[in-house]
């Protein structure tokens, strides 16, 4: 195994091979200013086939490289990143496997990404030992290798036994590895990459490998920032939404929620089970609107805490009165009005008595429940009603029904019936379709449900989605 170290002498900014600090030598293949202007006058004073021939695989080299950059700058998650840098360093190394760890805080290597290795080769690979593990020597804060070689991983006492023995497993030959890393963000990234047979890459390869990982580093630091942005946001969103539901006497709940991603999403959808105090459960969900008229996708944070003070206040409700759904629903539009008046919001609220079957609920503008039963599935027709915060004063009249021992209460957002058909109207036609032509096996469990329906709603192919699909059931025992 070689391992190949950062010069410890770096050149001050303005020498040749200096660029802000960060060590860049022009290696044999790849033209510096002096080597160019020397092959400009070799071409006047003396052409030859030599020289065109070394030109031609210069520019061939810079081709390469802008292609596989370019591949990079079009890559726009986290995921497409690395996928793209493990292919372009397999092309530009001739290599045909790879596999990619980014670094976990603490400084170990996280979950590896693959290329032409699946998911049990990628399991071995993470039985090595740290003190044997090659992307581990990557990850280093101190002493990182610039690179990692080896002609014959099986044959390399350096390697560890470990190593070696999955090197002869998984029919891994030669190996070739380097750090993605900046100044500002140290190590940020390991790769490998894997021949079938020994084998080692050219040096043109190995510096056009080097200059596309230089190029590739700050490009995942931005990736690296902006999922971690995103994981954390989300976390909070989920955070602001019940983290288990109630399983009271006579009825078990179950719930679904995928979140539009909060660069797409123009609002924030709710669901919300409340046990109240007499032994009976409120049943909610609903929507909370951007920032105002014409609000784009840059509203969605706003919307998410507004979601989270709407929630809040609708359950001090429901605790007071709710047996009264239209008193409920009410209360949260004169509080929308008040305390968020560039706001509007869906709704629907069910008060719930568990051991007579029995459901009173209501709605603003919000799409109709569904009740599941054994003769099928069919909508629970609340009146037509506007919007919390749309008119000088909402009202609207509530719905009281019985269901059967066996049945299921289906509520759910208006994002999951946009998801369903090309028109809201289409898309609660075929959620209502779904449910009633489920197997009787997922009909009887709400949570299997839910997962069924998410499943065979089809997806329109309008791009991303823009609104969150928001799903809660409620079965009769």
């Amino acid at each position: 195994m070689t391992e190949s170290h950062p010069s410890s002498t770096p050149s001050e900014p303005g020498e040749p091979g200096s660029a802000g600090g960060l060590t860049v030598l022009d290696p044999p293949g790849f033209p510096g200013p002096t080597d160019a202007q020397d092959g400009a006058a070799d071409l006047r004073t003396a052409p030859s086939a030599g020289m065109q021939d070394r030109l031609a695989g210069r520019l061939s080299d810079f081709t390469k490289l802008h292609r596989h950059t370019e591949q990079l700058a079009r890559a726009r998650s986290l995921a497409a990143t690395l996928d793209t840098v493990l292919a372009s360093g397999a092309a530009l190394l001739g290599a045909r496997r790879g596999v990619l760890v980014t670094r976990v805080p603490g400084g170990r290597p996280g979950q590896p990404v693959g290329l032409g290795l699946d998911r049990a080769s990628l399991g071995a690979l993470e039985t090595v030992p740290p003190d044997q593990s090659l992307l581990a020597r990557l990850l280093r804060e101190q002493d990182r290798p610039e690179r990692l070689h080896s002609p014959d991983l099986a044959g390399d006492p350096a390697t560890g036994d470990r190593l070696r023995e999955l090197a002869t497993h998984l029919g891994l030959g030669g190996c070739y590895g380097l750090p993605l890393a900046t100044e500002e963000d140290g190590p940020l990234a390991a790769a490998l990459w894997f021949y079938d047979e020994p084998a080692e890459p050219t040096e043109r390869q190995r510096e056009l490998a080097h200059r596309y990982c230089e190029i590739a580093a700050p490009m995942l630091a931005r990736q690296l920032e902006a999922d971690r942005v995103q994981r954390t946001t989300e976390a909070l969103r989920r955070g602001l939404l019940p983290d288990r539901l109630p399983q009271p006497a006579g009825l078990r709940l179950a719930a679904r929620l995928v979140p539009a991603g909060l660069d797409r999403s123009c609002g924030s959808d709710w669901y919300d089970a409340i046990p109240l105090p007499d032994g009976t459960v409120g049943l909610t969900v609903g929507s909370v609107s951007g920032d105002g008229p014409g609000a784009g996708p840059c509203s969605a944070p706003g919307a998410a805490a507004a979601m989270g003070r709407v929630r809040a206040a609708l359950r001090a409700y429901a605790v007071l009165e709710g047996e009264d759904p239209v008193s409920v629903l009410g209360d949260l539009e004169l509080l929308l009005k008040t305390t968020e008046p560039a706001r509007t919001a869906t709704a629907v609220y069910a008060w719930v008595e568990p051991g007579e079957r029995r459901i009173t609920l209501a709605g603003a503008g919000h799409c109709p429940p569904v009740l599941v039963s054994r003769h099928g599935a069919e909508f629970v027709e609340t009146s037509l009603s506007a919007p919390l915060g749309m008119l000088t004063c909402w009202e609207a009249p509530g719905v009281e029904l019985t269901a059967e021992r066996g049945d299921t209460l289906l509520l759910y957002t208006e994002g999951l019936a946009r998801r369903c058909g090309p028109t809201l109207h289409a898309g609660q036609a075929n959620l209502r379709r779904a449910a009633a032509d489920a197997p009787r096996d997922v009909r009887i469990d709400p949570d299997r449900l839910c997962a069924h329906l998410l499943a065979v709603c089809p997806v329109p192919e309008a791009g991303p989605a823009t609104d969150d699909l928001m799903l809660l059931a409620a079965r009769f025992e």
